[in-house]
């Protein structure tokens, strides 16, 4: 296990090297110069050609790129052309902002996507069946732009229950220790503040667990149906094992080897998709990080945040593959 484990790390090595030269090579692609956007439309040239020297802007692409991978390896992911803050200081904040939206989302979408799929399987063509694939189907085709707006609409504008936008009560501002807000409000054991931050997941949550939860149920559903049909099912139920027994103890436990993998690509897909959601509820995540930076054409920050995100992708995946084996014991890693 160990030895598999340190082979695919040193894999992820070239994975990530090649993802940066991609993405590297791309974005400066994009018209305009960040010297120019920075200063502006009115900016002389003098002024621009000088910013422009500073920032090593006028470095060939390799020699750029080459600084970059140097740096990466000490630790050092650059500075924000923008704010001239290292991006290592500038981006927990923003990440951690999206890590807590998207582990909730992802329990929203487990705890439902998976109990909706193994009553759907038990009670195979009952209503529940029926009711539970149209709204999994309707929850993969609904654009989450459409959905976190009429959210909003009734739950904060008409009712008043839920607030619409941020991740805290802007009058009540909370005191960041590790940015992760439910833990800091317990930290300080601010219980009133860990009840508005729970108030102000629970939309932009929603909205953003809507797909994986449907994805997660009809995986569920369609694996469970499959392990049910098995014989060793049909001999415990044979030797009078309640049903709940059965399913839950005995399929549920062989069904979950691809449910994982759709949990796995899911929650990688969370955070790097989530600058809908983030846009919509006025969420300070990466998304909306990488998205302005795009903007003002911050080369350090979008390089920077898009391999971040990438690491983390590829790094799920690899405790998915050695859950695997926790699951079942029968996968070795040899």
């Amino acid at each position: 296990m160990l030895q598999y484990t340190m082979r695919r790390i040193l894999q992820l090595i070239p994975v990530l090297l090649g993802m940066t030269f991609i993405v590297f090579m791309m974005i400066r692609l994009i018209p305009g110069n960040p010297a120019q956007v920075i200063l502006g439309q009115q900016a002389t040239k003098e002024a621009v050609e000088a910013l422009t020297r500073e920032l090593g802007l006028n470095h060939p692409w390799y020699v750029q790129f080459f600084d970059y991978i140097k740096g990466i390896f000490q630790g050092d992911l650059g500075s924000s052309l923008r704010t001239r803050t290292p991006v290592t200081e500038e981006i927990w904040p923003y990440l951690a902002a999206t890590l807590e939206l998207s582990v909730v989302a992802m329990i929203i979408a487990i705890f439902v996507g998976v109990n909706a799929g193994i009553i759907s399987a038990w009670f195979q063509n009952s209503w529940f069946d029926y009711l539970a694939m149209i709204l999994a189907l309707l929850g993969v085709s609904i654009p989450i732009f459409w959905l976190g707006l009429m959210e909003q609409w009734t739950f904060a504008i008409n009712l008043h229950w839920l607030p619409t936008t941020g991740r805290e009560n802007i009058r009540d501002p909370i005191e960041a220790i590790t940015n992760l807000y439910l833990i800091d409000t317990l930290l300080q054991g601010r219980f009133d503040q860990f009840v508005e931050v729970i108030k102000h997941l629970i939309l932009p949550g929603l909205a953003l667990a809507t797909i994986p939860m449907a994805i997660i149920a009809r995986m569920t559903r369609s694996s469970m149906l499959e392990v049910m049909r098995s014989d060793f099912i049909r001999t415990a139920r044979a030797k009078g094992m309640k049903m709940f027994w059965v399913v839950y103890k005995h399929s549920l436990k062989n069904a979950v080897i691809p449910v994982l993998t759709v949990i796995g690509l899911q929650m990688g897909l969370l955070l790097g998709g989530a600058i809908l959601t983030e846009t919509i509820f006025g969420w300070p995540g990466i998304g909306r990080y990488i998205y302005d930076a795009i903007g003002f054409r911050d080369y350090p920050v979008i390089q920077s945040g898009i391999l971040i995100v990438a690491f983390i992708f590829v790094m799920i995946n690899l405790i998915v593959d050695l859950v695997y084996a926790a699951v079942d014991p029968r996968i070795k890693y040899n």
